[in-house]
């Protein structure tokens, strides 16, 4: 049954065509995003908040645990798109010419569509995984001494006579990665289209492997600002969690040509 689904998935994929895009093209879903911030700021600023919110709590639950933090804070990369859902329904709105307000986007979560939340524990089991294999590691080679950044910098980064840091940059790139690849245009596509959650994983690794540099560089975008919004001690995660919301949005409609196919009833 198993090789069945997938096998369903993945002829079903193929109907989901990928466009050919430039390679400085994430530039221009910025650009757009933002204009959606600017034209529905309260929804997206609101979901901001939280996202602050709960990065100030991490650091007060665990302020004396680095060692703990770090891998805390680089798994919300992971389960982030699930916590945009609602705002890429701000921006389908924005698209169709209606005017979305909170409502829109919490109406994305349908009580009798499961789809978005089976894929969303999936991005938090996978989270998960990386924060315990983060504070194993970590923990393991270096006891519980790594308390603060610094710690991180002299215990981790600048290991002496070891490959700590880079064994733990390797670890979470080879999670990363796939769940990347997995999760790029799902969620969107989950919400716009009536698709099965395997086969638009299928669709999402399609899209990576067609334009494998620009989908680096968005990666790399995605990562950089959510870097930025969490050094400024959460407050940019204000504006860069519904900004990179809006513009992934943006990304999935550049990318995946959904026509004539049914939309999310």
């Amino acid at each position: 049954m198993p090789n069945k689904l997938t096998e369903k998935a993945v002829i079903e994929s193929r109907s989901y065509k990928v466009r050919r895009i430039p390679m400085l093209r994430p530039l221009g879903w910025l650009a757009r995003g933002w204009g959606d911030l600017m034209n529905c700021p309260v929804p997206g600023l609101l979901h901001g908040v939280a996202a602050a919110l709960w990065g100030t709590l991490v650091v007060v639950l665990a302020a004396d645990r680095f060692w703990l933090l770090i891998g805390a804070f680089t798994g919300f990369l992971l389960v982030a798109p699930v916590v945009a859902t609602g705002l890429y329904a701000i921006s389908r709105a924005l698209e169709r010419g209606e005017q979305p307000d909170l409502g829109t986007a919490l109406r994305a979560w349908k009580p009798n569509d499961l789809r978005l939340v089976v894929f969303g524990l999936l991005l938090a089991l996978a989270g998960t995984g990386w924060v315990l294999t983060s504070a194993a590691l970590i923990w393991t080679q270096t006891g519980a001494s790594v308390r603060t950044p610094m710690d991180f910098l002299r215990l981790v980064v600048l290991a002496p006579g070891g490959a700590l840091f880079e064994t733990w940059m390797a670890l979470g790139a080879v999670l990363a990665a796939p769940v990347y690849a997995s999760s790029v245009v799902t969620l969107p596509l989950l919400l716009d289209r009536q698709i099965s959650v395997l086969t638009a994983v299928f669709v999402s690794w399609k899209t990576v492997l067609t334009h494998p540099a620009p989908m680096a560089l968005w990666a790399f975008l995605l990562l950089a600002l959510s870097g930025l919004g969490m050094l400024s001690v959460m407050v940019g995660l204000v504006f860069v969690v519904p900004w990179l919301a809006h513009a992934s949005w943006h990304a999935y409609r550049d990318l995946v040509d959904t026509s004539g196919m049914a939309e999310r009833s």
